[in-house]
């Protein structure tokens, strides 16, 4: 009569040292993820943390400017307007904006526009912009207030422009927008600006 094989013994426990060494590596590097992810939120939300860019409106300049009345009392205007705009960008990374438009108005209504192109800006740094507004004197004529503006020796002009784009903070990109709003006013007479005030507006 056959004897059964005997059962194989189950598998000896490992030694309690060696048990104890990998519970102890296991928390320590759970432990370092741990802080190293504390340490990249503290950074996102203090020195990292998303800023606005700041754009602002260095001068105002008349490039050209030309208006006549004629014998049925028709005004004709060509005009134009340099514009010198800055963007800082006081991130620790660099800035990345898309393509846009500064607008030009009078009386409320678009009369000008000229465009501006994509770009980047790298940490803690500013660029330069320089515009041309140029004036759509088809639409600057329809308005029924030209004439008497003109004949008053001022005209009101207001520009707006709007810089958009990204900051990548860690993992995550931010959307930030910075925006400029002048009224300028026209001298006619001498085709000088009489004043300039500009309002700035920025968000996250």
């Amino acid at each position: 009569m056959d004897q059964p094989a005997n059962p194989k013994p189950p598998p000896l426990p490992p030694p309690p040292r060696r048990r104890r060494k990998k519970v102890i590596c296991i928390t320590a590097v759970v432990a370092l993820l741990l802080t190293v992810i504390v340490i990249m939120i503290v950074l996102g939300f203090t020195v990292f943390k998303a800023k606005k860019p700041v754009i602002d409106v260095v001068s105002v300049s008349i490039a050209n400017f030309g208006f006549s009345i004629g014998i049925d009392l028709r005004v004709s205007v060509n005009a134009s307007l340099a514009v010198d705009l800055s963007v800082k960008n006081p991130n620790r990374v660099g800035f990345r904006f898309s393509n846009s438009t500064a607008l030009l108005y009078y009386d409320g209504g678009l009369v000008g526009e000229a465009p501006i192109p994509a770009g980047r800006i790298g940490a803690g740094k500013t660029i330069g912009m320089n515009l041309t507004l140029d004036l759509m004197a088809d639409r600057l004529l329809s308005n029924q207030d030209l004439y008497s503006d003109v004949i008053s020796g001022s005209l009101n002009l207001g520009t707006y422009a709007r810089i958009s784009g990204k900051v990548p903070i860690l993992f995550v990109k931010i959307k930030v927008v910075s925006t400029s709003t002048c009224n300028i006013t026209i001298d006619v007479a001498n085709r000088t600006i009489k004043d300039n005030v500009c309002k700035y507006k920025n968000s996250l």
